[in-house]
């Protein structure tokens, strides 16, 4: 084994894509409290980095991370526990995270962080678990989680678990932080969300026209989140000089995409000062898909 291939089986570097809600519908309640939902996922190209470095002493560390989040509470060293709690596996990890996602965007970027540690451990401890196992150990920890390791964008139904592929035409978003982050569990439990919209298909969804995709549906959720939060109603107003726009998850990050027939711009335009923004691509393959397999049909 070479040098260069010896430090391969010990360190990897690896992407962790945010993602966006193109539409989120909540279509019921569980009896267990949890929300039904229906939303197309689609991955775009602005990504935290994640660093694994293999340790055999057992010892799960993150040495690097955002100050916000406690350690032992990050998802990415409670990834690393799950995985090896399913296994058995005794190797360690010390886990890097250099965050350019926002923290309570609504762009997935702790549940992302968590699939890719999933998917580079799987690998790194040289466990060859299947795409649906590590889907399965991902759902236990959020219900994003499990979308990032299937691996491309997604029309998901239930808690957002049930998920079919989808693909969709090449569109550059303009994606903003309105500097606050916003509590999922706030939005879901005010009473004036809206539980109760009616179901949609795939197939609904995939005979609009690709430059209608924004204005597919909304997003329950925004309508809370920017009647409790001045900064999300903000961006949402802002984005709307540059065409419709909507808010990603439970916010507080806001998008709109460019239109084909407008030149789409490598560099965002000038937001406001408590605003941050971001010209990103859609992309519908995880930049780390082809290293889970799928389980064998029967």
């Amino acid at each position: 084994m070479s040098e260069a291939q010896a430090i391969c089986d010990r360190l990897l570097a690896l992407p962790a894509p945010a993602k966006l809600n193109l539409f989120l519908h909540v279509v019921g309640r569980r009896d267990d409290g949890y929300h039904l939902l229906q939303t197309v996922f689609r991955f775009i190209d602005l990504c935290d980095e994640i660093d694994l470095v293999l340790r055999e002493d057992g010892v799960i560390a993150r040495t690097a991370g955002p100050s916000e989040v406690a350690p032992e509470t990050d998802l990415v060293v409670r990834a690393a526990h799950a995985l090896r709690a399913a296994t058995g596996c005794t190797l360690g990890v010390d886990i890097a995270v250099r965050k350019r996602i926002p923290m309570g965007g609504g762009l997935g970027g702790g549940s992302s962080n968590a699939a890719t540690v999933l998917i580079g451990l799987n690998r790194l401890w040289r466990l060859g678990l299947s795409r649906q196992r590590l889907q399965a150990i991902g759902l236990a920890l959020g219900a994003d989680v499990p979308v990032f390791v299937f691996g491309r964008s997604a029309f998901a139904e239930g808690v957002g678990e049930r998920l079919q592929p989808i693909t969709l035409p090449p569109t550059r978003y303009l994606v903003v932080w309105p500097g606050v982050g916003v509590p999922t569990a706030t939005i879901f439990n005010d009473p004036g969300l809206t539980r109760n919209t009616p179901a949609v298909t795939l197939a609904s969804f995939s005979e609009i026209e690709s430059v209608a995709y924004a204005e597919f549906g909304r997003n329950d959720l925004e309508s809370v989140a920017s009647s409790r939060f001045r900064e999300v109603r903000d961006a949402l107003n802002w984005l709307r000089q540059f065409g419709p726009s909507r808010m990603s998850g439970s916010g507080g990050c806001c998008f709109t995409s460019f239109k084909q027939s407008l030149l789409q711009p490598t560099e965002p335009p000038p937001a406001p000062s408590n605003m941050q923004a971001w010209c990103v691509d859609g992309i519908d393959i995880h930049p780390l898909a082809h290293w889970v397999h799928d389980e064998a049909s029967p």
